[in-house]
């Protein structure tokens, strides 16, 4: 399952430097995974050299899209209230603007948006975006746009995304693209298509620009990144019908992830996310020997039982995923383990929510993404399966999750007290602008005196009170990533 950003708040809205030949204005939206924000600054890059400038107003846009998840029924109603506020706009201010959809949402409804939703003038999959030119050309002619087929090599390597709504100093990289993990209850699959990696030259020549222009930090962004798998081009699944050669200079996640370490030691970098069933040791040796790797392992899932992980086509037991975090802690000490947790999946009993009770408590995640089921047409679950938990259970299980959670982030952030942690300046505080926020390795937020300091300082602060989420402290000078 992916991580969910903020999917029951209004999308960012994404705006970039614009240029002065332009004539026609782009009002953007995203909702979802941090997959879905890196695809809108690709489209923005294909549409910004297509003749759009963009915009904050809604109301003066010539063409809106708005970029969708589909992971849950909760983010497509956001969606779909979204369409309704648009609708309002083209009737009443301006009947000239076009609407499309983008992403995951839109590949799984298909012709299904043009038909009901009467404002829809374009519908594009996740991987047609090259080909948003054309589709527009069609639309400018009155006729309605639609391309959701899905592609077995595209990667969008080739294309420089436009850094969007950036604070110059953090910035994703997409390295994979697709999932081949059938889990029961998940959509990406059949929204986003088999796994295919990018080519390593065309990462680190992104990453390269993104150090030229300043940044400090930088996420590895795939659906499962330690699937990554590059050996000449292909999908992951066929890599067995490889030559020789192209086995033997095959790199494999581990190796990108040092490459990468290695070629820009002054540069934070994260990855997101992982799959237990695929992460191997080798990856968190990686982690530890390089320091600005950051610390951090976001872990999903998803049950503590290992019926319901059955269920779910987890490739993974309890037993299992508990030896891989007993090997990160033993090989990462430091290390902030992250979860995603589903309460109340079909048959789900009240013992298998106690092992899932019982498994967070074996961990102590240092913040978790949790959710009650919903099910979502299409897959396995969706399609075999009977959502038969009651929602009032599901919700008393959720809660029980949460409270749980809540518990072990304090536990997790009162490790820090007394502690001198790096922390790299992001954004001012959003409650006191005499404070800056930033994260350490962790991926915890901190919040500390503005002083003389500025964004994209590397800082060392010495932790002196902490919340369960964020931790507060007092600069004490510049850290050695400076």
């Amino acid at each position: 399952m992916e991580k969910i950003i903020e999917e029951n708040k209004q999308g960012q809205s994404l705006v970039l430097e614009n240029k002065k030949e332009n004539t026609k204005k782009l009002y953007i939206e995203s909702y979802g995974c941090a997959m879905n924000f890196s695809d809108s600054e690709i489209v923005a890059s294909i549409l910004v050299n297509g003749g759009y400038n963009t915009t904050q107003v809604l109301e003066e846009a010539d063409l809106v899209l708005v970029n969708t998840c589909s992971i849950r029924d909760k983010a497509e109603q956001t969606i779909r209230k979204r369409l309704e506020k648009y609708n309002a706009v083209k009737r009443e201010v301006n009947p000239k603007m076009k609407v499309g959809v983008l992403g995951c949402m839109a590949e799984r409804l298909k012709e299904q948006f043009l038909e009901e939703e009467k404002i829809v003038d374009l519908v594009v999959g996740p991987d047609a975006y090259k080909d948003l030119p054309n589709l527009l050309a069609e639309v400018e002619d009155g006729r309605d746009a639609i391309n959701v087929i899905l592609s077995k090599e595209e990667t969008y390597g080739d294309i420089s995304p436009v850094r969007l709504m950036s604070n110059g100093i953090t910035a994703l990289v997409s390295i994979t693209r697709g999932c081949d993990n059938m889990c029961t209850f998940c959509v990406v699959p059949f929204t986003r298509g088999r796994e295919r990696s990018r080519e390593p030259q065309s990462i680190m020549t992104e990453i390269q620009d993104l150090w030229n222009q300043g940044f400090k930090e930088i996420t590895l962004l795939g659906q499962n990144v330690d699937s990554y798998l590059w050996y000449g081009g292909g999908l992951k699944k066929d890599f067995d019908k490889a030559t020789d050669m192209q086995k033997a200079t095959a790199v494999a996640f581990d190796q990108l992830l040092e490459m990468v370490a290695v070629a820009f030691p002054k540069m934070r970098i994260r990855f997101s996310t992982s799959n237990p069933q695929d992460m191997h040791e080798e990856v968190l040796h990686v982690i530890a020997k390089y320091p600005n790797i950051c610390k951090h392992i976001h872990l999903p899932v998803q049950s503590g039982s290992n019926r319901i992980l059955k269920e779910m086509n987890r490739l993974h037991s309890r037993e299992e995923y508990i030896e891989l975090i007993n090997k990160i802690n033993s090989i990462i000490p430091n290390c902030c383990i992250t979860q995603d947790m589903i309460a109340g999946f079909p048959t789900e009993t009240e013992e298998d929510h106690q092992d899932t009770l019982s498994l967070m408590e074996h961990v102590k995640y240092s913040f978790g993404y949790m959710y009650a089921y919903s099910e979502r047409p299409g897959t396995l679950a969706g399609r075999k399966m009977e959502d038969d938990v009651p929602e009032e259970t599901k919700l008393r299980r959720l809660q029980e999750i949460v409270d749980l959670q809540r518990k072990h982030s304090a536990f997790r952030t009162q490790e820090f007290l007394g502690q001198t942690v790096e922390v790299l300046i992001e954004k001012e505080s959003k409650k006191s602008p005499n404070d800056w926020s930033g994260r350490n390795s962790q991926s915890i937020t901190v919040v500390f005196p503005k002083e003389n300091y500025k964004i994209g300082d590397f800082v060392n602060v010495k932790i002196t009170n902490c919340t369960s989420g964020t931790l507060i402290g007092k600069a004490v000078g510049y850290s050695e990533m400076n």
